[in-house]
């Protein structure tokens, strides 16, 4: 089998690889120490150097020849102008990279970044990590004694971080917080919305283009818009503040004002001038919810400003910088208010450059239950008080919650209500069944299915709400009226008599009193259950 070479690449170092007469051999000069390592050899040395320098890269080469004659020396030109300016160094080696002839069947390559200016090592390290130079790094030391004879150290490192079991666990971690962090800490259950959540925390990190988030109201927008600016902030991506407009509160005359600021003397009332939410958000983040409420004229100067970072406040003829990353929220559909020319068509297309739509609590209820103890939290950090449920209160509630009997039409917000309220209330600190109950009616009632002193109340008192929504709904309507009437009579003879009272006439023998004692046993009910109950 073939020995593979070992090439090595690197700049020549105009400072650290000078020298001439014998007592250059006194100094370490890196490039030169590279080859004298008996355990690293090099077949060959691509030495990097500037034309102008050509007469110490020859010097540096012929040294390297009579270090180690194994060692073919090439001399490569790179040029450019600054070795301080990144994009001109990047330029030049970035362009020896794309047309050098890699060889990695036969050939394994070292890039040597000792030398060079930082910028230049930069440079090489990015080139390297990106794969344009299909290598591994080494880094080489000077003895620990100076001015001895000795090549000093070397240290190979390779960047593909699969081999590095440590540290692709720790960066799999770190996206992990990352996620839970956008998450607010809720282990969701959901694998569409944690898919969701995974690539908005990508994009999050990696883009500063406009982010769309579409949804429900209550689906946790506005939330997930501050949690990416926090988790942006925490990487020091950022420097400004979050700026949350509210676009269905400034509609009108104010809304440019608002959004753009004003010099004193534009319009009567502006006493001193007003920088605007734009500028506050510079460096930052500006969070635009409810975006489809914005008027025509504010959306054209919305996407001036997105475009080219500026725009002119009210009554000014001097433009303004500032350079924010947008978010947008909004429960309308953009693409019919386009049709209907109330959304500029160009506007869109900006700001849906990344476009997510949070799913509502009815398209996510295995998350509910989590959600739940997260609000109990909640509460505990306003409240400084620990509410917890019984275990039976707890899975009566997470019963109806996942049912399709909750409508959950505000999304979260109807689950904070809701939890807020049986907390409230909780005596002891348990939220127990009959708290879980008087919620559930209520819920029912604002989302329209019921009011709370329907029947269905009254049957969810005697037979318990688990068990009553087990029940079709043409049963509970009929067992609610049967209930009803029970409670108002004094016997179950009279009652039956009440109940009967057509059907009764028709018969020549009637037992009123057994009809209803079996129709009250098909639900397991005795006269006692629901007269005890009325008097409870």
């Amino acid at each position: 089998m073939t020995k593979r070479k070992q090439v090595a690449i690197g700049l020549l170092g105009t400072v650290l690889d000078a020298g001439k007469g014998g007592n250059r051999w006194d100094a370490w000069r890196p490039t030169v120490a590279l080859c004298q390592h008996e355990d690293l050899l090099i077949d060959r040395f691509d030495l990097l150097a500037q034309a102008k320098f050509r007469s110490l890269a020859e010097n540096v080469a012929e040294d390297i020849r009579s270090v180690s004659p194994e060692t073919e020396v090439v001399l490569q030109s790179v040029e450019f102008r600054d070795p301080w300016d990144f994009e001109d160094v990047f330029e030049a080696l970035h362009g020896f990279a794309r047309a050098y002839p890699f060889d990695p069947e036969t050939e394994d390559y070292l890039v040597h970044i000792t030398t060079g200016t930082h910028v230049a090592q930069i440079c090489l390290f990015l080139l390297t990590e990106s794969h344009y130079l299909p290598a591994k790094l080494v880094q080489t030391s000077p003895p620990k004694r100076r001015n001895s004879s000795l090549p000093g150290s070397y240290s190979i490192i390779d960047l593909d971080l699969s081999k590095y079991d440590r540290l692709a666990a720790r960066f799999r971690e770190e996206k992990k917080d990352d996620i839970s962090f956008l998450k607010s800490g809720i282990e969701t259950r959901n694998p569409a919305f944690n898919a969701l959540i995974e690539q908005i925390e990508r994009v999050a990190i990696h883009s500063l283009d406009p982010i769309l988030l579409m949804g429900p109201t209550g689906a946790g927008k506005s939330k997930l818009a501050r949690r990416i600016y926090e988790l942006k902030k925490g990487r020091r991506q950022l420097s400004g503040e979050f700026v949350e407009v509210n676009c269905a509160t400034i509609r009108g005359d104010g809304a440019m004002s608002a959004l753009f600021g004003h010099r004193r003397g534009a319009f009567t009332g502006a006493v001193q001038d007003r920088p605007g939410l734009l500028k506050a958000a510079d460096k930052g983040i500006l969070f635009l919810d409810e975006v489809g409420e914005l008027g025509l004229d504010e959306q054209a100067m919305l996407l001036r400003a997105v475009e080219e970072k500026t725009f002119l406040p009210v009554g000014s003829d001097r433009e303004v910088t500032s350079d924010f990353q947008l978010l947008c929220g909004t429960n309308r559909d953009l693409q019919a208010a386009v049709a209907g020319g109330r959304f500029r068509e160009d506007l869109l297309a900006r700001i849906n450059f990344w476009t997510y739509r949070i799913p509502g609590l009815t398209e996510r209820r295995e998350d509910i239950e989590p959600n739940i103890q997260y609000e109990l939290e909640r509460f505990a950090e306003r409240s400084g008080t620990r509410i917890a449920f019984n275990k039976e209160a707890r899975d009566r509630f997470v019963l109806f919650a996942t049912s399709p009997a909750a409508k959950w039409t505000a999304n979260f917000r109807d689950l904070n209500g809701a939890i807020t309220r049986m907390a409230t209330l909780a005596a002891g600190g348990r939220i127990t069944v009959p708290a879980v109950e008087e919620e559930v009616c209520r819920l029912k009632a604002c989302w329209g299915e019921q009011s709370p002193d329907t029947p269905n109340r009254l049957l969810v008192e005697i037979l318990g709400a688990e068990r009553t929504e087990r029940l079709d709904r043409f049963d509970q309507v009929q067992l609610s009226e049967v209930l009803r009437v029970c409670r108002a009579c004094r016997s179950l003879s009279q009652a039956g008599r009440h109940l009967f009272s057509v059907s009764r006439e028709q018969k020549s023998r009637t037992n009123d009193a057994d009809r209803l004692r079996k129709y009250l046993e098909r639900y397991g009910l005795k006269w006692q259950d629901v007269t005890e109950s009325g008097r409870a």
